[in-house]
């Protein structure tokens, strides 16, 4: 759940939005915005004659989903690097200039190619290398780095699809979430419009996840030998915190720091494959 300024912040930003419901109060559940792949750039960012918030200040403190990335113009996705990076959009337009928040989730979902069936054990994947790599290069490389997770997702066999296996309830994962939602709105109670890790800043990276003996030493062998960037370096970090949070450990380890790489790693193998 939102905190009350989260609310308040999210309230005030729907209420200069020209697509919001007329006597809307306040707004309590984290938003979701899923725009549709045609979608134009100002519509993302947020225009018209008068200043208005576009789709990355509607889903401030909630979700921005993206399906078929790779289908949005370039253009457009090239405009998101700015609100993830800074968290704000600044729209400048006859009528003045102004500022939005714009801290959101970015959840984005591609195929590994235009026909779909690449690396598929029962399908033919009919797609040629040309076109593998220019579907595949519709998202730059400074896009790509401000993404913290790439998760290769493989097709469910039917048998599990119907199948009873046992896994993790929701109501499970619910809850070590919010717990660690807690501990990190506790770390950062006193410091002002910041209330999870994504929103660190260099200075609080460095007093918040400092590293020891096997984690430092994984971390630099990963940025050498995968030439990661300083935005990966503060990148993995964060994540990093976010599984020891999750783990309710206050140091972070060196298993937290393989597997933030790892999940990283995956934009390389994307780009190499085929």
């Amino acid at each position: 759940p939102m905190t009350l300024e989260e609310s308040l912040q999210t309230t005030r930003i729907w209420s200069v939005a020209v697509s919001a419901p007329m006597g809307h109060g306040l707004v309590v559940e984290r938003p979701f915005r899923s725009p549709h792949h045609t979608i134009s750039d100002a519509g993302l960012l947020g225009g018209t004659a008068h200043p208005a918030p576009g789709e990355v200040s509607l889903a401030h403190n909630g979700v921005l989903f993206l399906d078929e990335l790779p289908e949005f113009r370039r253009n457009v996705l090239e405009v998101l690097r700015q609100p993830l990076e800074d968290g704000l959009v600044t729209i400048s337009r006859a009528a003045g200039t102004v500022t939005f928040p714009s801290q959101f989730m970015l959840v984005a979902a591609m195929n590994p190619c235009p026909c779909g069936f690449l690396g598929d054990s029962k399908h033919r994947c009919r797609c040629g290398y040309r076109d593998i790599y220019k579907y595949r290069s519709r998202i730059s490389g400074p896009l790509l780095d401000r993404i913290d997770l790439h998760i290769e997702v493989p097709a469910v066999p039917l048998s599990e699809l119907r199948g009873a296996r046992p896994s993790e309830r929701s109501e499970v994962v619910q809850h070590r979430v919010s717990a660690a939602r807690t501990i990190q709105h506790e770390r950062f109670s006193a410091v002002p419009g910041i209330f999870c890790n994504a929103q660190m800043t260099p200075s609080l990276i460095r007093a918040h996840c400092s590293l020891q003996g096997e984690a430092e030493g994984l971390l630099k062998q990963a940025l050498e030998e995968f030439d990661l960037s300083a935005r990966a370096h503060d990148r993995i970090l964060k994540v990093a915190r976010t599984l020891a949070d999750l783990e309710g450990r206050e140091c972070i380890d060196a298993c937290d720091i393989g597997e933030a790489v790892q999940a990283r790693a995956l934009d390389r193998r994307l780009f190499d494959e085929g």
